[in-house]
């Protein structure tokens, strides 16, 4: 086999993965964007995560000058984070200025002891203070 038949058939195989790829990681994109609007900061992690792998698969079309897939997956990337930062301080906005999720707490029963934060010295060991109220 010639250099040129085996470069031939390696863009042949080549060019579809990062097609495969570049498809993948839009997807992750796009879950990063929606993440990014819901505020949802592990999904965001996670799917930014997930695009790092399918961008560089998506490098592998590279090998026979197709830059195109490599090119489309970071600007979906771009766009998503950019227009799901931009939808998300719209909806807080529109909400008042106030952050979309709260702090959850938790109901305290009326009667119930509450356990402080606990106090130690040097000479004692750590006794939790039990208070009612």
């Amino acid at each position: 086999m010639t250099t040129l038949k085996v470069a031939n058939d390696l863009a042949a195989l080549m060019v579809p993965i990062g097609i495969i790829g570049a498809a993948l990681a839009a997807v992750c994109a796009i879950v990063a964007g929606i993440a990014i609007m819901r505020g949802a900061g592990g999904l965001i992690g996670g799917a930014v995560g997930l695009w790092i792998p399918f961008a560089m698969l998506s490098s592998t079309a590279s090998f026979a000058n197709q830059w195109l897939p490599l090119i489309a997956s970071g600007a979906a990337l771009a766009v998503m984070l950019v227009l799901g930062g931009v939808v998300r301080a719209i909806v807080n906005v529109a909400d008042g200025g106030s952050p979309s999720r709260r702090p959850v707490t938790a109901p305290v029963a009326v009667g119930a002891p509450v356990v402080s934060a606990m106090k130690s010295s040097p000479v004692t060991s750590a006794i939790p203070i039990v208070s009612t109220r």
